[in-house]
């Protein structure tokens, strides 16, 4: 039984001398590899292999060593010296396009090229359809590749990955995009904006100063918006209570009065419609004006007290923040100096004595200032000398009544008496008259 052994040598091969190549064509930015085969005769041992570029020096093509154009690490080569003599370009600029050749040596001889491989550079195009749009329109995102290889892209929006080529227009698309070669990222396109028109977003009505008004202050009311196109300058409008204030982006009020508090919106405009609405509000704003308590006054309940009883002395007054602080003072009876006899909202006296009468103010305070009222005389009633009591006059009442009784009955009472003892002379009389009817005319005559 025979057996075949075949022993492979380093740089020894057999056949004709030749280089194939092949041309190329890359995206900016990737690595691509030169095809590239080689032969020679037997006998032949290779001891070197090169790469040339055809550059185009003094007027005149000359080949240049790829060793003397750039960095080692531009170039790789990825074949051997029995016949595979590929060439890997890392990262491909547009200056890397051109003839390149292949030469190698042996030990008794050298070859180089005849034809060369012609490496084409193209790069990636972004397409955005269409590039201004209104929000909720349609969007597509197109990327064209000048190499006839099929490629597969992603997207990139201000360096974010986009996960969909197409898709509805939100305002949080606008921005930048450009497509890469997957798995090659730095192989990328120039960089095309999409617009997106949008209605506007975000209405905010603010107000400076931000701290508390106090009345006769100057404010600034001023409208922002995200919009696009952004909102013009008559596109804006300041509501007070739901009417109409004024348009334009800021209003002022040079000296700021009670009668400017309110509830305040702002409302913006820009010709975009947004699911049937192109006016669109802000959120209101609650302007409280401030100011010291004013029109303060005291009242006395009751007015003039007798000796002993109750008073009640309460202070009012109309302030914002309200009223914080009550302090009463009496003015002293022997000088014009005010001492303070009371704080809190009302001064109760519960025994009134001839000490408490006098002139009495109360003093009031907010965060804002001070007021104080127009001074209160507080006088005791005086008793009236000589005349009774009210049990006393309540017991001569009852007596008057008891009397006057008494006295109508016993009137009544005798009045039945007189009535009994006159009817017998009536009785008397008129038997006499009757009487004096039946008797002879002459007889009357004698008897006179």
């Amino acid at each position: 039984e025979s057996s075949f052994y075949f022993f492979l040598f380093e740089g020894v091969w057999s056949g004709d001398w030749g280089v194939t190549l092949e041309n190329q064509c890359a995206l900016r930015g990737t690595s691509v590899v030169l095809k590239c085969d080689y032969d020679y005769p037997s006998g032949h041992t290779v001891t070197s292999v090169s790469w040339s570029k055809a550059q185009y020096v003094s007027n005149s093509w000359r080949l240049v060593a790829l060793s003397q154009l750039f960095s080692p690490l531009k170039f790789n080569y990825v074949g051997n010296k029995q016949g595979d003599c590929d060439l890997r370009i890392n990262n491909v600029r547009f200056t890397d396009e051109g003839h390149y050749y292949f030469s190698f040596e042996t030990r008794r001889d050298r070859w180089s090229s005849k034809t060369f491989s012609y490496l084409f550079v193209r790069g990636l195009t972004a397409v955005v359809w269409p590039n201004t749009v209104t929000e909720g329109e349609d969007v597509r995102l197109i990327c064209h590749s000048g190499c006839p290889q099929t490629t597969e892209f992603v997207w990139f929006r201000d360096g974010q990955p986009v996960s969909a080529s197409e898709f509805q227009a939100t305002s949080e698309d606008a921005g930048k995009y450009h497509c890469a070669v997957k798995g090659q990222e730095t192989a990328k396109s120039a960089s095309v904006a999409l617009n997106v028109r949008y209605s506007p977003k975000k209405v905010t009505l603010s107000v400076s100063p931000s701290a508390d008004i106090i009345k006769g202050d100057t404010l600034t009311f001023s409208c922002s918006s995200d919009a696009n196109p952004p909102v013009a300058e008559t596109g804006y409008s300041l509501f007070k209570d739901g009417q109409f204030v004024s348009s334009g982006q800021e209003h002022t009020i040079s000296e700021v009065q009670l009668g400017h508090s309110g509830r305040y919106h702002c409302q913006a405009w820009n010709n975009i419609t947004w699911r049937g609405s192109n006016l669109f509000n802000s959120t209101e704003v609650l302007l409280d004006v401030h100011y010291h308590p004013t029109n303060t006054s005291v009242s006395v309940v009751p007015e003039r007290a007798l000796e002993g009883s109750s008073v009640n002395l309460t202070c009012s007054s109309d302030a914002n923040p309200p009223v914080d602080s009550y302090t009463w003072y009496k003015m002293a009876a022997s000088s014009s100096s005010m001492t303070q006899v009371g704080s809190g909202q009302t001064l109760f006296l519960p025994s009134m004595q001839a000490s408490h009468t006098g002139l009495y103010l109360c003093l009031v305070r907010n965060s804002v200032g001070e007021n104080n009222s127009t001074e209160v005389l507080l006088s005791m009633a005086e008793k009236q000398q000589g005349s009774p009591s009210i049990p006393v006059l309540v017991g001569i009442g009852v007596s008057l009544c008891i009397t006057l009784v008494i006295v109508l009955l016993l009137l009544r009472r005798k009045r039945r008496r007189n009535t009994g003892e006159k009817q017998p002379v009536f009785d008397s009389v008129l038997s006499r008259s009757q009487s004096s009817a039946t008797e002879d005319p002459s007889e009357r005559q004698i008897r006179l």
